[in-house]
């Protein structure tokens, strides 16, 4: 065990290895798109349901809609933003 232990140290240590876990990390950062993608399709299908129940308030759901759909596209674009951080300046 300790003879294993004593030939993986000097790779973790090794600069490629830190480059392999930023490519991960940045991998992991652009998931925050698919949690952003269904949060806008359901922000988005819940006001279609609104407004069908009630036509009247269109203006006012959609107003608010496109409000939430700004807020959760926000989460994105900071994980894609930080993708590109660690992968460019790393």
């Amino acid at each position: 065990m300790f003879e294993f232990l004593m030939t993986i140290v000097p790779m973790l240590a090794d600069m490629s290895v830190g480059k392999g876990l930023a490519a991960i990390g940045a991998g992991i950062a652009v998931f925050t798109g698919f949690g952003s993608g269904i949060g806008e399709g359901n922000i988005a299908a819940h006001a279609m349901d609104a407004i069908g129940r009630n036509p009247e308030a269109a203006s006012v759901i959609r107003s608010n809609m496109i409000l939430g759909i700004a807020l959760a596209e926000t989460t994105g674009i900071y994980g894609f933003a930080i993708a590109f951080l660690i992968i460019f300046v790393m």
